[in-house]
Parts: structure tokens; sequence; C-alpha cells
């Protein structure tokens, strides 16, 4: 099983059309550190651009000695942010995003009946929570929701990120073989009840780059990914960074 976050080169999706539970007023946790031809049918691009960027949940892949060496200093990823209070907030299915300005929803219909079943029929599960991408569609910003054990087997509900592992086993099961990674770090957000841990991955292959936080609640593994070309994450790479890094659950 995968889980995809895509890169979407020169696409114009509908306009983005907010959910009825969207709340723009709910304020945003503070983290703290320790060109495709226009012959091609959406579902053709939407499904043809998705194997840039797979994070595989089934095959173990050799990310050791990437992530044995010493990630750039912290200031150097996490300090500079967006405020993204202006943003307007996705509410989907125990989680939230911020969305960057002149982001559109381009989520097919399907996607959001997917997961429902009709006269005990097998659902088919959703491929995507939310789907996001610039104007040129270069840009996008996805949310994944799987069960944990999906991720990894264990006989007792995953309530935490750590559940899974530490920052570097976990991300034998974020991070796709043969990337450069740039960046893993651990960011512990305020909630009522304390602290919640969430992890953190900045990673490139080939022309591409991509920023992705994962988090679990109640059994469930919600996996935020951003991707660019690289040629546009030095410009945008702010505000990529920041869209998933305001991923909250709800």
């Amino acid at each position: 099983m995968a889980i995809l976050l895509s890169l979407s080169p020169h696409h114009h999706p509908p306009p983005l059309n907010p959910p009825q539970n969207s709340n723009p007023n709910s304020p945003k946790p503070t983290p703290q550190a320790t060109s495709l031809p226009s012959t091609i049918s959406k579902r053709q691009f939407i499904f043809k651009t998705t194997s840039l960027c797979l994070i595989s949940l089934a095959t173990q892949h050799p990310l050791a000695q990437a992530l044995a060496e010493p990630s750039p200093p912290l200031k150097s990823v996490l300090s500079i942010l967006a405020n993204t209070k202006s943003w307007f907030q996705f509410y989907g299915d125990g989680f939230a995003i911020r969305v960057p300005p002149q982001f559109e929803d381009i989520m097919e219909p399907e996607d959001y009946s997917a997961g429902l079943s009709l006269y005990g029929d097998k659902a088919k599960p959703k491929t995507f929570a939310a789907r996001f991408a610039s104007s040129d569609g270069s840009e996008v910003l996805n949310v994944v929701v799987r069960p944990s054990n999906q991720l990894k087997i264990t006989f007792l509900e995953a309530k935490d990120i750590t559940d899974l592992g530490s920052l570097k086993e976990a991300a034998k099961l974020f991070v796709p073989g043969g990337t450069t990674l740039y960046s893993a770090r651990t960011l512990k957000i305020k909630e009522e009840e304390g602290y919640r841990t969430y992890y953190f991955y900045e990673f490139g292959r080939d022309e591409q780059h991509a920023a992705l936080v994962a988090v679990v609640n109640s059994g469930k593994a919600i996996i935020a990914g951003a991707t660019a070309p690289q040629s546009k994450w030095d410009e945008d790479g702010v505000k990529l960074r920041s869209a998933v890094i305001s991923l909250t659950v709800l």
C-alpha cells in the first residue's frame, strides 16, 4: 500500500469551494522545535502526476545513512515560517489545515463520496482527505488519513506518532527511498490537554522538493505533504512548509 503526495504541473483546477464546516476564526497552534497537453482529462492529470512523490507504507527503504547524517540547523528550516492566520482553514475528518492563498480545491467529486457504502458493499477508501493546488498546478498540498495499523502492525491502538517509532524509525514509513533528506524534526504542539508530537520531514528527489508532517490520533495517521519543483521551492518553500506545519488534530 502507498500514500501519494503528488506534484501536479500546469493544471487549472476549478475554483475553491470552502466546505460547510469551515471556521476561519479558529486559532492556529504554535509549533515548538525539540506542462501537460490541454487535451488530457482532469482524472488523467491527477493520477499521472501522483507518482512523482510516492510514500511507501509497505517497503522498507534504506534511509539509515541519510538519517545518520546531521540535519541542517533548525533555524535554517523552521525559524522562518509564514503567518498563516489569515489563510483559509480547511476542516476535514479529524484535522484542520491552512491553505495558502490562491490555492484551489482539486478534489474530484468521487473523492468526497468515497468511503460511503450502500447495501453493505465494501466502501472504497479515499485516496486524499484534502487536495489543493496552485493556479498553475505546479505546487500541491495533500492530506491523507490512514489507520495507523496499516503503517505499522500494533496490538494496541496508536495514540501518538511515537507509537510508530522514533523520528528516525518512522522516516522509513513516510520518506520514499532514493531521496535526499534535508531535515527531520520533532515538533511539540500545545493542546488543551498538553503537548502532541508531530514528525516533520523535508526531502527532495531529482528536481522535486517536498515537506511533510505526520501525526497520530486515536489510531489514525494524518499526513500532510506539500510538493513543488525545486526551481520554485526557493521562492515558495516557506509558504509550503508553513502550510504542512499548520496541520492540527481536532
